[in-house]
């Protein structure tokens, strides 16, 4: 696709066509490389989360919080 095809689409339609590249970009995760240091940032994490698993918020409590907070800054 051409950028002025891309260009040309609405707003809603870009963002369509980017998650269809995404998606298919991610069926192919064996293409995808990661850099050493990713890989370690990502053992670090994994690590942590090993190491402190209370000090993680489930992400439907952090959406509801999110929300709560939106609502009243309104």
């Amino acid at each position: 696709m051409s950028t002025a095809a891309f260009d040309s689409m609405t707003a809603d339609e870009q963002i369509a066509h980017v998650q269809d590249l995404w998606d298919r970009i991610a069926a192919r995760p064996e293409d995808i490389r990661v850099s050493e240091a990713w890989r370690e940032e990502l053992a670090r994490r994994s690590a942590d989360l090993e190491a402190h698993p209370d000090a993680v918020i489930p992400w439907d409590e952090l959406r509801a919080e999110i929300r709560a907070r939106l609502d009243r800054n309104g």
